[in-house]
């Protein structure tokens, strides 16, 4: 029995009454009418004080005596009541019931937990504790209720632990990774006292005691706890060469698994322009580290079970977290949901310390640091006890990371450019339709507005095609400075109409005629080809047939009537806007050793 459920008795054996002593907390039932009434009274009780702040219902007291006669017994059965208030409320509310004997006559406790629902009894209108009555809750309040305990923030709580207990290696560990960090007004707080860096990580309680956060990061708890699980294998199925259980502060856990993680990371040499050389890991420190620091941060662990498991082989890393997605987040919005952390008080700290990136962009820094050195996306997979997301790696792209290497930083870093870039590597063209559920993002428009972007920005990466470039649903594809930078990170080389014309156009200039075998050496085509890019020419008179000849080999072609003049020939060899509706010739681009257009 609680407390101050045992104080409260004692005062009514002492000549208090029930009703003057009852609390927010504490309610008294008498056993005086029907079963069946008292159990739907209690129920009622129940609900009320599950939708505020919880509280004990004791039956057996009649509220309007005092002394030792207001206890006038109960015969409930604790399992056949809290069974009855199960059914009686709505939804379903679970309460612990205890009976007990105590030196004035039985009563019966009805423990009720804050719910972090709102609960209705015996088909009324939900009510709330208030003081020492229930009053009824609008549609408005019952609202704002259940936005409040959607907020709830168990590593906010009080652990009761004392801030003296907090680990010296921890808070050594804490000071350290503060040290390292630009921002001075933080790194300040590497030499400060035990309390005021545990103050300024915002995991100090009033009562000068650690938050569950706090004795999460600074404490092992009371009993050592295994907090993460690190097994290391060579290949995926092979035997495992690394298996620790992790235990300890959080922070120091956290730490470790870095340390083991990082020692078996290869690395691969990039050298680039003026001599510089980068050491790109298979697997991307920066992806790695949030991987590992999101599944601390949002676990459950309210419930106390489980740990955290980090599976490791040479190319993959997978993470698996108890506790299923925060809500709102689902598998295929992971990347663009922005949404409130399980555990504030606990994310907070971590921020504080350098470890995680600011709410939101956590995933999007993973997304982006996979992408630009050429490894897919994180792959999330997700149940209601489990979170688990795999980062597939291996030797980077060296060509995409030379190029990416060039770009701002804030293009660097942005995971939809960084996405887009990747999709193109392996695409010759992608629109908003089909950008959408690459990025995430829950609209076309939205996706259209990152294209559009990327093609009018200062670093303009790309450009929409020729034939789309008056519609609203454009095309857009690699500009060609893009794809010269990136060389051999493409998996196709694309020539467009302008780069077709524009060879032909020059070569002609020079010798004053071409013919389709010089044209088929000059753009590397087939017969078919050739004589397709020479077709078109003629057709929008930038050639003509200068040869009696029509058909052969010794057919040749000379500057037509809108071949472009030397003053004008930056322009001239494009069709006139008038002429849009005349179907143009593809792009080019290469399979093997041949052209197709």
């Amino acid at each position: 029995m609680q407390a101050d459920v045992l104080a409260a008795i004692d005062r009514i054996a002492a000549g208090a009454r029930a009703a003057d002593i009852e609390t927010s907390t504490i309610d008294f039932k008498e056993h005086g009418r029907s079963r069946d009434d008292l159990l739907k009274t209690a129920a009622r009780a129940a609900a009320c004080f599950a939708n505020a702040s919880g509280g004990a219902v004791v039956v057996g007291v009649a509220d309007k005596v005092a002394g030792p006669e207001a206890f006038t017994g109960t015969d409930l059965d604790p399992d056949a009541t809290r069974l009855r208030i199960h059914q009686l409320t709505e939804p379903p509310l679970l309460v612990d019931v205890e009976r007990s004997e105590t030196a004035h006559g039985p009563v019966v406790v009805i423990n009720v937990p804050r719910s972090l629902q709102v609960h209705s009894a015996d088909g009324k209108v939900p009510t709330e504790r208030v003081g020492m009555s229930c009053e009824p809750m609008t549609a408005d309040r019952i609202a704002v209720v259940l936005d409040e305990r959607r907020g709830l923030d168990w590593s906010a709580e009080n652990s009761g632990i004392p801030t003296s207990a907090a680990d010296a290696v921890a808070l050594s560990n804490a000071r350290s990774l503060l040290a390292q960090l630009p921002d001075a007004t933080r790194r300040a707080f590497s030499t400060a006292t035990d309390i005021a860096l545990l103050r300024a990580l915002g995991v100090v309680t009033s009562e000068q005691t650690l938050t569950r956060g706090g004795a999460l990061l600074f404490t092992a708890g009371e009993t050592p706890a295994e907090r993460i699980a690190y097994t290391h294998r060579r290949t995926p199925s092979g035997a495992i060469t690394v298996n620790e259980i992790l235990g300890g502060p959080l922070l120091t856990a956290i730490l470790r698994t870095f340390e083991y993680v990082e020692a078996r990371n290869d690395r691969t040499p990039v050298s680039l322009r003026g001599g510089q050389q980068l050491h790109i890991a298979d697997l991307p420190e920066g992806a790695l580290r949030e991987a590992i620091v999101n599944a601390a941060m949002h676990r459950e662990y309210r419930s106390g079970s489980g740990r955290i498991s980090v599976e490791h082989t040479q190319t993959q890393l997978a993470v698996t977290s108890p506790g299923g997605l925060v809500s709102g987040v689902r598998i295929d919005n992971v990347l663009t949901t922005s949404s409130r952390p399980r555990n504030s008080n606990l994310a907070g700290a971590l921020r504080f310390l350098g470890l995680a990136e600011t709410a939101g962009t956590g995933v999007d820094r993973m997304y982006a640091e996979m992408a630009r050195v050429g490894h897919q996306p994180p792959i999330y997979t997700a149940d209601p006890d489990h979170v688990r997301v795999a980062l597939m790696g291996g030797a980077p792209n060296t060509a995409l990371t030379k190029y990416v290497a060039t770009l701002p930083a804030h293009e660097r870093d942005d995971a939809d450019a960084m996405l887009v870039l990747l999709t193109l590597l392996a695409k010759r063209t992608i629109n908003a339709t089909e950008a959408a559920p690459i990025l995430q993002k829950p609209t076309v428009d939205e996706a259209r507005a990152v294209l559009v972007r990327l093609a009018t920005s200062d670093v303009a990466m790309l450009e929409p095609t020729r034939e789309s470039a008056r519609r609203t649903d454009q095309v857009f594809r690699l500009r060609e400075d893009a794809l010269v930078a990136l060389g051999a990170a493409v998996s196709y080389r694309r020539r467009t109409t302008d780069q077709v014309d524009r060879k032909i156009i020059d070569y002609v200039k020079e010798t004053g005629t071409i013919n389709g075998r010089v044209t088929r050496l000059l753009l590397d085509l087939d017969t078919v080809q050739a004589s397709r890019v020479l077709s078109d020419l003629v057709d929008r008179n930038v050639l003509m047939k200068t040869s009696e000849a029509t058909r052969g080999p010794s057919v040749t072609y000379g500057p037509g009537t809108s071949f472009p003049s030397q003053k004008h020939k930056e322009t001239a060899a494009s069709p006139p806007a008038t002429e849009e509706a005349t179907p143009l010739p593809s792009e080019w681009t290469l399979f093997g050793d041949h052209w197709e257009g």
